[in-house]
Formats: structure tokens, sequence, C-alpha cells
């Protein structure tokens, strides 16, 4: 499928927030040329930068085809319900979407072209069903050989779940690029790939063989001279740490950026798992690469999305690089240039 082609309807029905509806706000702030509107009818008549943060001057409608004012080539299903299973709830708006002739994109762990009736409605309506978290075929376990691989690997990395690491593999490849390097972002998630048009969705792949689906990442783009690689979940979280590890192990990387979200005091999705601290992480990711292939943290990247003062988030900043000795910064309030400095340090 060609991601550049489509223009989105997003469905963010009765989530429209930074934190539910992750997909929404990413391709929003990173695409937001490809996005007409979002579809919340619990929403309607606002606009996306109200709800999201990000979006200004993007309308939210209430209905399907309300939305179809606005010419919309594609429903992209914009949030995740727990588990990434399908609502019931949602039947009938994707029933209409396709009726109306609208292709479907979705990240769910429910696979849209897996379900029979969705299928034989898109084929009758001439439409194209898109799971974003469908896992290519032929994923291997891993054979070791990104470390082989010149090219410069930095992989983000986190205290916790959903706290910055793809904006922070975002802002970092964009500003490389910015300074005319050859550059790749490596999406491992349906909203990374949503943005990027490529990657793969780790989550979905068979614990055996996603260091497999992460070295076959890297051995794909080797010709760049640098990727910048989107983290998943924490070392130490108990619902996602198989895969951060199988992630660290097979994409290799030389270097780390620790992403943090200040304020956060227990892991998200857990009961009671509190958030280690930073320095904590810092040695335990590097010692758990170091077997395989050693690894080092160059700096960190804090969310301060909580910080309503900018004074507040600055001097959070400075007291995180102090301690740490490491360049330190918020991507989006304050930029990426002490990270690309880094890495540009790390590689001389």
């Amino acid at each position: 499928m060609n991601f550049t082609r489509h223009k989105y309807l997003i469905l963010t029905q009765g989530q429209t927030h930074p934190s539910s509806a992750k997909l929404a706000t990413g391709v929003v702030r990173y695409r937001p040329g490809r996005v007409v509107a979002l579809l919340d009818s619990e929403q309607g008549g606002k606009d996306a930068f109200s709800c999201l943060g990000v979006g200004r001057n993007i309308p939210i409608v209430g209905s399907i085809q309300e939305g179809l004012f606005y010419k919309p080539s594609a429903l992209l299903i914009g949030i995740t319900p727990p588990g990434g299973q399908f609502p019931s709830s949602w039947r009938q708006l994707i029933t209409d979407a396709i009726r109306a002739k609208l292709d479907i994109v979705a990240g769910m762990h429910t696979l849209l072209s897996d379900m029979p009736e969705f299928v034989v409605l898109a084929k009758e309506h001439g439409v194209q069903l898109v799971d974003l978290r469908r896992v290519p075929e032929h994923i291997s376990v891993n054979t070791c050989q990104a470390k082989n691989c010149a090219c410069l690997r930095i992989h983000t990395v986190g205290t916790d779940c959903n706290c910055g690491k793809k904006v922070t593999a975002l802002e970092v490849n964009k500003s490389l690029e910015q300074l005319g390097k050859r550059t790749v972002f490596l999406a491992t998630g349906q909203t990374g790939i949503a943005i990027s048009g490529r990657g793969i969705a780790m989550d979905h792949v068979i614990s055996d063989f996603v260091s497999g689906a992460a070295e076959s990442l890297v051995l794909d783009n080797r010709d760049c001279d640098y990727q910048l690689i989107e983290g998943q979940g924490a070392l130490t979280h108990p619902l996602y740490s198989g895969v951060t590890l199988s992630m660290l192990h097979g994409f290799a990387p030389q270097a780390l950026i620790l992403c943090h979200q200040v304020g956060r005091k227990i892991m998200r999705g857990s009961v009671d798992t509190p958030v280690p601290g930073i320095r904590e992480m810092i040695d335990l990711y590097e010692r758990m690469a170091k077997p395989v292939f050693p690894a080092k943290v160059i700096g960190v990247a804090l969310n301060c999305y909580q910080l309503k003062s900018e004074k507040l988030a600055r001097e959070t900043v400075e007291k995180v690089e102090n301690e740490t000795g490491l360049p330190t910064t918020d991507v989006i309030r304050f930029g990426a240039e002490k990270l690309v400095n880094a890495i540009i340090e790390f590689e001389n």
C-alpha cells in the first residue's frame, strides 16, 4: 500500500486524547497534510488541537457522513483498544466507511483482513483493508548479523512504555536529515509505520522471531549512515519486557537514548510496578546489551508533558543532565540538537 497517497479521516471515537489516541496524535503531528478530519461523536465541532495539542484547524466531525465532506480516501483507526482487540461497537462505523468506498487502515492486534464480514464487504465495494500490525512472511530467528553493519544504530529505549521513544527517534532523525545526513527512521510499532509507511510491528511477531525481525530491519536499511530505531516497552516492564530485550539484541545498537516521562510514578498498564530511576535504567540497558553487542547510553530524552511551566521543564532537564552527566532535552519543547551533537561526538 502507498501510505503517501491517502487522505485520512481518523477514528478517535470517545478517546480523542494524546495518550489514548497515540496513533492519531502521531500522524497528525508528523503527517498533518494527510489528515482531513478526526471522527468522534463526543467532540464534534472542535478541532484536533483542542483535544490532542496538535493539528490546529483539523476539524473533528461527528459521523462518517459528515467526514465525507472533507473528501477522505481512507478511514484510519487512530486509537488502540485494550489488548488491541476489535470492539463490537465499531462494527457499524467500519461497515459505513467501507460502503462509502473508504480504504480502512488499522493498527489493532485483531486484523481486519482476517474478519470475513469485512473482507467480503471490502471486495464488494472495491476498497482495501490494511493492517499495520500484519507481520511480513519469512521472518527467521536472529542470525546476529546486524552488528556487522557499518551504519550507526541509535536505539531509543525507555523507563516505561509510551514515554516518548518514537517521538525522540523521529525528531532526531529529522534533525539529522536537515544536516544532510543519510539517515532512516526504523518503525517498530503501528504508529511509526503509519507515519513512515514501512516497518514491522514488533509486538505482533512471535516471540522467538522478534530479534530476527529487528535484525531484518537493520539489514534492509544498511546503506544508510544512521538508523534511528524506535523502541518499545521497557526492560523492567512486567507486560512488555520480552519484546524490549529481543529488540535490543536484534538491533545490536551502538548508541542508546534513554527516554523518560517526568512525573510518572507507576508503569503504565501495571497495577503497582514503580517506574525505575534514570541512572538505574542506564546501567541496566548497558549491562543487558553488553553480552551480545556493547551499547552506550549517550543521551536522555525527557517527556515533560505533565509540566505546564516551561521554566520548571528547563530546570528538570538541567537537573537530570547534572545527575547523569549526559546531554538531556525534551525534543518537543527544546529540540533535538543536544542529542544530535551527542551522536556526532560518539561517532567521532
